[in-house]
């Protein structure tokens, strides 16, 4: 950080204004000053880097498919659930458990600076109303490790609790907002990256992280260098009738975001009870 001192010297019947800047041994470079800048005025939702890359072409039709079992996808049940940061701002819950979705992740942290001002809000309310509910950590990998982000998800609503009706937290990850799809990171470091988070959450709260993420962005940003499909469920978005290919590592899928009209939906993949199921853990 920056810090200014103003000197007023007095000399003789004069006053002489002198101004100087004082650099901290230790300030953050360029970039991290701007994103944190940038994380005052605009928060990151889940998806939203998708939808600005990728696009959303979901229809009411679509939509209408996706929602349903899709046998001919091994999908034989699901329960519809969405998703929710500060630009939803006080939610009522009462209003989204009437349009009979089941379960929820609200935005808590990005980065290692950024905490969703409506976090308490949003999570205890759902959990109220009756919702499965979870929290979702915004990664910015270029910013600070990975162990380090857990530790900030964790510390500011990201644990988890066996009460039935808490769900594992879940990383997003997604392309830049900033710049570099991949945040200038090669696969084998984005993959370490991952890595350090999904260990670290796991010594924190004794549960692996859901993974939310796009196949195109994964296959792209870690390819095959890391694989968590024995671990970890993974949520992934695809705004169509289908899911389509899964990311490298996956040979199914937990939960789908299958739109974010008009608001991020997803359907979960099974029958209520192995929802209650991977919140129970």
């Amino acid at each position: 950080m920056r810090t200014s001192r103003r000197i007023a010297i007095a000399v003789g019947s004069a006053l002489l204004l002198l101004s100087s800047t004082v650099q901290a041994s230790a300030a953050p470079s360029p970039e991290i000053m701007s994103i944190e800048q940038d994380l005052q005025q605009n928060d990151h939702t889940i998806g939203s880097q998708i939808r600005r890359v990728e696009g959303d072409t979901s229809t009411p039709e679509s939509r209408e498919k996706a929602a349903r079992p899709q046998p001919e996808a091994g999908v034989l049940a699901t329960v519809a659930g969405m998703d929710v940061a500060s630009y939803q701002g006080n939610v009522d819950w009462a209003h989204w458990w009437g349009q009979g979705k089941r379960f929820v992740w609200t935005k808590a942290t990005e980065g290692t600076s950024y905490k969703n001002p409506y976090f308490a809000q949003q999570y205890n309310g759902s959990y109220n109303q009756g919702f499965i509910r979870g929290a979702y950590h915004f990664a910015l990998p270029n910013v600070s490790g990975g162990a380090a982000q857990a530790d900030f998800f964790v510390n500011n609503g990201g644990g988890w609790s066996k009460d039935g009706k808490t769900l594992p937290g879940a990383l997003d990850m997604e392309y830049n907002p900033y710049g570099a799809t991949c945040y200038g990171l090669s696969q084998s470091a984005m993959g370490a990256w991952i890595r350090a988070f999904h260990d670290r959450y796991q010594a924190r709260t004794g549960r692996w992280p859901v993974i939310y993420t796009s196949t195109s962005w994964w296959n792209t940003c870690v390819g095959t260098s890391q694989n968590f499909g024995g671990t970890v469920p993974l949520w992934v978005a695809r705004y169509s009738s289908s899911v389509g290919a899964l990311p490298n590592g996956w040979g199914f899928y937990t939960v789908w975001q299958y739109t974010s009209t008009p608001l991020d939906q997803n359907t979960f993949n099974g029958a209520y009870d192995r929802l209650q199921a991977l919140a129970n853990g």
